[in-house]
């Protein structure tokens, strides 16, 4: 069965996420000289009624045009209707013939600068106009395409969630999975911060992880992981990791965690969970770190699940009783099957307080 990842956003097909970024690519071109004419007439006509009845018309109107440039033109087309609007300020008071108050003339040319200067910023960055909003819609996407489980055999069932803390776009927590013909490899990362401060250093490592998986052997991808880190030289940045190998054919497996939570397997034989506790350090933090493995194997209809600390570690609550109470919704979610489960159990525990992902692998 196909694994299944699962965000605070819809799941799209690639065809239309693909589809949908050339069309915004291709609308780009010609649409800000659309914006640019239509909001000069705008100015034109406020300019007009302005002219006409002054004195009930207040000069912070000219503020609108400017604000709604600032969202959708590039910096030389922002500068034109800047200068538009300027010159539609000064025919308003010479036609009406009246003086209008410092405040309303200090508010609008307050803004014009603020508005130029961010504008100047942001063409700098490369993203001005809609572009910085469609990159950073881009940048998402790529995000959670790079997540995406390869799909499994019959006998397998596995879903991947992942939320950001208070429902941003981006998050610190992702998923990354490599398939290498019976060979499945999952790494499920903690990135330093949270929310969209932690986004784009999720989205380097998504990358370069992503990379890693099926390229080395696994009992190399984490000591890889901590050399790539450490060549960022993030300063106070790191992350935590937690690394899966498991054969497809037998459900032999190996896991290690680098600073992160341990793993749980679940025995159907026994009804039982044990916790997979593998020792090392935190990638980014120590050159040449040792990671301890685990290793045992998934019989048939055992479970295995991998997550981050947003599930199992609050202000108030203690690592450990987190952990307790983790598998203690886990027992009360078996009655209900193994599909979906992913979802329903972080339903029970969820917090918005911090990023979460979980992973649920199943052999049936």
């Amino acid at each position: 069965m196909t694994g299944t990842v699962v965000s605070d956003t819809p799941p799209r097909g690639r065809a239309f996420t693909h589809a949908r970024r050339a069309l915004r690519a291709s609308t780009r071109t010609g649409d800000d000289n659309r914006w640019l004419i239509a909001l000069v007439c705008f100015t034109f006509v406020i300019t007009v009624v302005a002219g006409l009845g002054f004195e009930w018309f207040p000069l912070s109107t000219f503020v609108v045009p400017l604000v709604a440039g600032s969202l959708v033109l590039e910096r030389r087309h922002l500068v034109t209707l800047t200068a538009v609007v300027a010159a539609g300020v000064l025919a308003t008071v010479v036609v009406a013939g009246a003086t209008p108050p410092r405040v309303a003339w200090a508010g609008v040319m307050t803004v014009l600068a603020v508005i130029l200067l961010v504008a100047s910023y942001r063409s700098r960055l490369g993203a001005a106009g809609r572009l910085g909003e469609s990159m950073l819609i881009d940048l998402r996407d790529r995000l959670q395409t790079q997540s995406e489980l390869p799909a499994l055999p019959e006998q397998w069932y596995a879903q991947a969630i992942m939320r950001s803390a208070g429902g941003a776009q981006f998050a610190g927590d992702f998923i990354v999975a490599a398939r290498t013909g019976p060979l499945l490899e999952v790494v499920v990362v903690d990135v330093s911060g949270k929310g969209l401060a932690a986004g784009t250093r999720a989205l380097q490592l998504s990358g370069a992880f992503g990379g890693l998986l099926g390229a080395l052997p696994p009992e190399q991808f984490l000591p890889a992981a901590n050399a790539y880190l450490l060549r960022q030289d993030w300063g106070e940045g790191f992350a935590t990791a937690a690394h899966l190998a498991v054969s497809l054919d037998t459900g032999t497996l190996s896991f290690r965690t680098a600073g992160h939570p341990p793993g749980l397997h679940f025995h159907a034989g026994s009804g039982r969970w044990e916790v997979l506790d593998s020792y090392g350090p935190a990638l980014g933090l120590i050159e040449g770190a040792d990671f301890e493995p685990v290793t045992g194997g998934l019989d048939p209809d055992d479970a295995l699940m991998i997550y981050t600390d947003g599930l199992v570690e609050t202000p108030e609550r203690d690592f450990t009783l987190g952990i307790d109470k983790l598998l203690g919704e886990a027992e009360r979610m078996l009655s209900g099957g193994w599909e979906n489960s992913a979802e329903r159990l972080l339903e029970r525990l969820d917090s918005a307080g911090d990023d979460r992902a979980i992973l649920f692998l199943h052999r049936r």
